[in-house]
């Protein structure tokens, strides 16, 4: 097997988007991978690649084509051989891998709740009437219409420092962020404080760092296989099924959330209209085996209910 491992002469390129966060899971994964194998961190090479989805920050993605965005350029590369493993925030991955790609393995899931970030103000309640929020998410900008429908929401893209540097800049009184990052970064006190996903359910796989190979490539299958976390794995599978069913996209406000206890999978959903004037929720349980269809009938469920033209407004 040693033959098969890489090497300070022959190391394993590592591709990734080239924001904080992104370096920071980045390397998370070659340190996992470092551990895993007894290696320097000098056998992994981090190669960053800028995705459309970095260069674009003045439009939102849903104008620009959406979440492939943040992944079309590094599965380019990884096609071609530049790099050997990708990793991605799964938040931002589509359901569907090119062909020839597949996407199995993924470290431990980070706190899955979304954050409150605010100069000034302690919480979502105390935001006076009419206050503007920014987000660069559909989801969120929903559920806080639905909730707050007083309060002026606005298009706030860029990484996390960039978003802060807006807050403090005055362009927006708040945002939101997820927890998951921030840990990561090492930023947490950033937080005003969490939101439990009863009142705000998270993005489907928020929190969950997927490592992606070549179908191909069996070192990149057999090392990863050495770093995946199976409960992170059978909660996204249920969750991205979920997704799946009501092709997900980011033109859509779907927020997803599966949970494991003693082998009994707790799967919620929610679908809300854009505008924030409706929201059908559900949740389901059952074993853990199931969860994938579980993740269809729940859509679908949901899905039943809302009928068409919910998503027209």
């Amino acid at each position: 097997m040693s033959q098969m491992l890489p090497s300070l002469q022959a190391p394993l390129k590592i591709g990734t988007r080239g924001s904080p966060l992104a370096l920071a899971q980045a390397h998370e994964t070659r340190t996992r991978l470092a551990a895993a194998f007894d290696l320097p961190e000098q056998a992994f090479d981090i190669v960053v690649i800028k995705t459309t989805g970095d260069r674009v920050l003045d439009r939102p993605l849903k104008e620009i084509g959406g979440k492939g965005l943040f992944t079309k350029e590094i599965e380019d590369a990884m096609l071609s051989g530049d790099i050997d493993i990708a990793v991605h925030s799964m938040k931002d991955m589509p359901v569907d891998q090119p062909a020839g790609l597949v996407l199995d393995c993924y470290l431990p899931r980070e706190d899955v709740r979304d954050v409150f970030v605010s100069p000034a103000i302690a919480g979502l309640s105390d935001l006076p009437q009419g206050a503007v929020v920014g987000t660069s998410s559909l989801r969120r900008r929903a559920q806080l219409l639905f909730r707050r429908p007083d309060l002026n929401v606005v298009e706030f893209r860029g990484n996390v420092q960039t978003r802060l540097k807006k807050l403090d800049d005055g362009v927006a009184m708040a945002t939101f962020l997820a927890m998951a990052g921030l840990n990561r970064l090492g930023m947490a006190h950033v937080a005003r404080g969490a939101i439990s996903p009863d009142d705000m359910l998270p993005a489907v796989a928020q929190g969950a760092i997927g490592i992606e190979r070549r179908a191909d490539d069996n070192r990149a299958e057999m090392m990863l296989a050495a770093i995946h976390d199976t409960e992170t794995g059978q909660r996204l599978a249920a969750e991205r099924a979920f997704l799946a069913a009501l092709d997900g996209s980011c033109e859509t406000p779907i927020g997803g959330l599966a949970e494991l206890d003693q082998g009994v999978l707790r799967l919620r959903g929610e679908i809300l209209r854009t505008d924030g004037s409706d929201c059908i929720a559900d949740e389901m349980r059952g074993p853990v085996a199931d969860g994938p269809e579980m993740g269809r009938t729940l859509a679908a469920a949901l899905l039943a209910r809302a009928g068409s033209g919910f998503f027209a407004v």
